[in-house]
């Protein structure tokens, strides 16, 4: 396997993605039709050399070099492949903004890992790469429909490896994703969590994935609502979000069948049929206006076919 040329550039789009879902904590996980584009250029320099451009505003705080998530990825990738690393340079369009619940730690794991197997001829297959990305993730909800695309259920089952389950998500059940301009770190939000539940809130979580599942697979609307329901986490990271109850009773008003945080937060997403997402995407807008707080509100659908790569000179 030769060393990418200089100047070798490759693109990957990543979807946005959606974890728990309300019950499914650190298991469950959607992508959705929300991309960012990474572009991926070897550049002249020492392995330890890494340049990030942002495109927009909202990854201003973002830096490069060694310890940037991308190229931490992509080292990842040249290790297991037995070669020497490489200067990089990674333009990103983000349209999955940081800090928000929606998987852009994911995306950038996923777009080093893609974007440098692509450019040393793709040598780890998608498998090792998705092992990889849990990995260094830690936990599989993001990463994997992050990677995949769909609607996934992923378990270290009793024989150490990860199972990876795409369930199915029928298409006239949209995601209405009310995305504020409040960021909330995923380590604080797991910090709000305790150390241990009791048995009877496990019991019910495990009832209530089970109904969200056959919701949406089925189109089901009453499942969907009894299903999203949880007691694992979200009792503790409600709190955290500026006026998140008033939302989630804006999104239920306004038609929604169920309502949950998109992953650590403080995104919040409501699930609900196709004539109902424009107001039921108004209502959460107009609730977050009332907090103080701006936001947006896209009705998205899954995005089934995951994270992709070309070469640059294909567009």
């Amino acid at each position: 396997m030769a060393q990418p040329r200089i100047g070798q550039k490759v693109v990957v789009d990543v979807p946005a993605t959606t974890a728990n879902l309300g019950p499914g904590f650190d298991c469950l996980g959607a992508a959705l039709d929300l991309n960012n584009r990474f572009a991926m250029r070897r550049i002249e320099g020492s392995g330890e050399r890494f340049e990030l451009i942002i495109e927009g505003t909202e990854g201003n705080h973002l830096r490069g070099g060694p310890d940037n998530l991308v190229y931490r990825a992509a080292q990842r990738v040249w290790k297991a492949a037995n070669m020497e690393p490489v200067a990089l340079e990674a333009r990103v369009r983000l349209a999955v903004p940081p800090a928000r619940g929606l998987g852009s730690s994911a995306t950038a794991i996923v777009a080093g890992l893609m974007g440098a197997n692509a450019l040393v001829g793709e040598p780890l297959s998608k498998e090792k790469l998705l092992e990889l990305a849990i990995d260094i993730e830690g936990h599989p909800d993001n990463v994997v429909p992050s990677l995949l695309g769909g609607l996934c259920m992923t378990a270290k089952a009793a024989s150490q490896r990860w199972r990876v389950v795409r369930c199915e998500w029928i298409s006239s059940v949209k995601a209405v994703v009310a995305i504020p301009s409040i960021r909330l770190s995923t380590s604080e939000a797991r910090r709000a969590m305790p150390k241990a539940v009791p048995i009877s809130d496990a019991v019910v979580n495990l009832g209530a994935l089970t109904l969200l599942l056959q919701g949406l697979r089925t189109g089901n609307g009453e499942l969907i609502a009894d299903g999203m329901h949880d007691r694992l986490h979200e009792p503790y990271r409600w709190r955290l979000i500026k006026g998140g109850d008033d939302v989630k009773a804006a999104a239920l008003e306004a038609g929604a069948w169920g309502c949950a945080i998109s992953g650590a937060g403080p995104s919040i997403i409501a699930l609900c049929a196709e004539d109902k997402g424009q107001a039921v995407s108004r209502a959460m807008v107009k609730a977050w206006e009332a907090a103080g707080v701006a936001s947006r509100a896209p009705v998205l659908n899954l995005q089934t076919s995951g994270s992709h790569w070309q070469p640059a000179d294909a567009g």
